[in-house]
């Protein structure tokens, strides 16, 4: 008998705890290395906008899926748009403002939907290699990618 569990858990400051659980869950899950990191970035992400530009309260809740893992993290503010999503980008001169852009490189689907709650951002990350195109290596480091490793 397989058993199931989904993990749900309020926006907190504490974005290592947070981090902690979702690793945790994704692990269990059946995410591991790459995937699993990109998975628990994103969600560091999601949770510091969250804290940084919406309501400073939600939930995160994790669930295992067929292909992976699909995190909702809820922002009770709902300021969080598909515009949102559909804008961002990076500003080479900019020194923040780069978490949605970093959330739609590490996932393998991402959405936002509004609710009577407020702003649903829906990441979903697949088992087994990512298929986003990494140009210069996991960190962006050209040296490696000059060298061909």
């Amino acid at each position: 008998m397989s058993m199931e569990f989904e993990l749900r858990c309020p926006v907190s400051a504490d974005l290592g705890f947070i981090r902690d659980l979702v690793r945790l869950h994704a692990r269990h899950s059946g995410l591991r290395g790459e995937r699993l990191d990109d998975l628990v970035l994103a969600v560091n992400e999601a949770v510091t906008n969250v804290l940084d530009h919406g309501g400073k309260a939600g939930t995160v809740t994790a669930v295992r899926t067929g292909q992976g893992v699909r995190v909702e993290v809820m922002d009770v503010a709902g300021r969080l748009t598909g515009d949102h999503l559909g804008s961002a980008a990076i500003d080479p001169a900019g020194s923040h403002g780069f978490g949605l852009w970093v959330i739609q490189h590490l996932c393998d689907e991402v959405a936002v939907e509004q609710t009577a709650a407020g702003s649903r951002l829906t990441m979903h990350v697949h088992r087994g290699p990512s298929p986003r195109y990494r140009p210069f290596g996991r960190y962006g480091d050209h040296e490696t990618q000059r060298a061909g490793n």
